[in-house]
């Protein structure tokens, strides 16, 4: 019985680009353009909030926690996929893809739960002011931020955990450019694979549509809380502190339910390796852009503190 559960597959190859002969220099480029300007958004993000007092709000202090977690979550799976682009040799080990995987997950999933968080605390600015210092406190805020990522630690050790107990058989070759689930599960052999993979499904499915109806009831309450505003200046002002917010929600629930949502049927490589695009580098890419340029606050406050820096007799 013990050795049943033993792979007889030590690595695994990372098919993924390999599809795409003759544009993986361009997509090397491309990719690692936009991952540079990832990192730097996000570091940009994190340098303003910690320099602007006036940013020291259990807001800022959720985004600052979204950007480390953007930063962790695409550094488990870019770095490695921008060097597969270049090389000829695209295999990894059996722990190094357990390891990938369960980063991957880990950070996607306390991603997806500082955005919940990020909506309890627009409802609550909104729509019970008086009592958000309350509801906000440094204390609660701090245990908000913890919980999401224990949720994250949670979700990434049961996938993975689950994953990895299935026998590997071979063949090896994984048609992704990452240890993603479920061409992993057409590696796996034995009569247990398919329950992992309706189990594994399930859970994803019930916490990424757990996350997005709790943010969905948040809004409806400050969208009602909205309305009832008399003035129109009022009103505006309100849907703009959470402009930034709702439109990263879009984006990050609309390419994952492309991912988790698809429908069964063939599907070409192609296709699974464009649309893993969309997730693993397209959403981390936007996500400062949308709060840099939608939230006016944060922008008044970059451009201050670095103007300030590189023009100081200006200022």
């Amino acid at each position: 019985m013990q050795g049943a559960n033993l792979s007889a597959v030590t690595e695994f190859i990372l098919i993924g680009f390999s599809t795409f002969p003759h544009l993986q220099l361009m997509f090397f480029l491309l990719f690692l353009l936009m991952y540079l300007f990832m990192l730097l958004g996000n570091v940009l993000i994190m340098a303003t909030i910690w320099s602007e007092h006036s940013l020291h709000t259990p807001m800022y202090l959720f985004l600052c926690a979204l950007s480390i977690s953007e930063i962790l979550y695409t550094f488990a799976i870019i770095p490695r996929m921008l060097a597969d682009l270049l090389s000829t040799h695209r295999s990894i080990s059996f722990m190094a893809c357990a390891s990938q995987m369960f980063f991957s997950f880990m950070f996607g999933f306390t991603h997806s739960f500082l955005l919940t968080v990020m909506g309890y605390d627009r409802y609550v600015a909104i729509c019970h002011p008086l009592h958000y210092n309350v509801f906000m406190s440094p204390r609660g805020c701090a245990c908000l931020v913890a919980w999401s990522w224990v949720g994250g630690l949670v979700m990434g050790l049961v996938v993975t955990s689950a994953i990895f107990q299935l026998t590997f058989c071979g063949p090896n070759g994984i048609h992704h450019f990452a240890c993603h689930v479920p061409p992993l599960l057409k590696l796996a052999c034995g009569t247990d694979a398919q329950v992992v993979a309706k189990g594994v499904g399930l859970m994803c499915i019930m916490a990424l549509l757990g996350c997005c109806l709790l943010i969905l009831l948040s809004y409806a309450f400050i969208v009602a809380t909205i309305l009832r505003i008399p003035s129109a200046e009022g009103r505006h002002k309100a849907f703009s502190t959470c402009a930034s917010h709702l439109t990263v929600v879009v984006v990050h629930y609309g390419f994952a339910s492309v991912i988790y949502l698809k429908p069964k049927g063939p599907q070409s490589l192609e296709g699974d390796t464009l649309m893993g695009i969309t997730y693993t580098v397209l959403t981390p890419f936007l996500s400062p852009i949308i709060f840099s340029l939608r939230n006016k606050e944060l922008k008044n406050a970059m451009r201050k503190t670095f103007l300030n820096k590189l023009y100081p007799e200006k200022m």
